[in-house]
């Protein structure tokens, strides 16, 4: 049923740990280990609430070895990535969302922490 989907997407948005994943994931897919740097959060923490984006096809995970790598779900019709869409705005204007994504941008400039998929992912709590 559409409301029932409708009523686990707002769930899986009403979190601000998730919200700010999602955030994250609309410049681009990321690392576990990446998300948990920019976060700041245990890496237990970041897979729990990545697990539950994708249980609800929020988020696509991609795997190559020891690495997980996650992106937004690639319909942009979906509800969710239109409500994304449409609070953009609000995200980029709050403290936190802004320096999630500074931190995002020296992480890439400096190649992460799974820069290359024949990398050694040895940082703490990588991938």
């Amino acid at each position: 049923m559409a409301i029932d989907r409708a009523e686990k997407i707002f769930r899986a948005l009403s979190d601000r740990t998730r919200l700010r994943i999602l955030n994250l994931l609309r410049e681009g897919e990321m690392c576990v280990g990446d998300l948990v740097e920019v976060l700041q959060v245990p890496q237990p923490t970041a897979s729990r609430h990545l697990a539950y984006l994708r249980r609800f096809d929020l988020v696509e995970v991609r795997k190559n070895g020891q690495w997980a790598f996650y992106s937004l779900a690639s319909d942009p019709a979906s509800i969710h990535n239109r409500i994304l869409h449409l609070i953009a705005p609000q995200l980029d204007d709050d403290t936190e969302f802004a320096v999630d994504h500074e931190r995002a941008a020296i992480l890439r400039k400096e190649g992460g922490c799974c820069p290359g998929e024949d990398r050694d992912c040895s940082g703490p709590g990588c991938c």
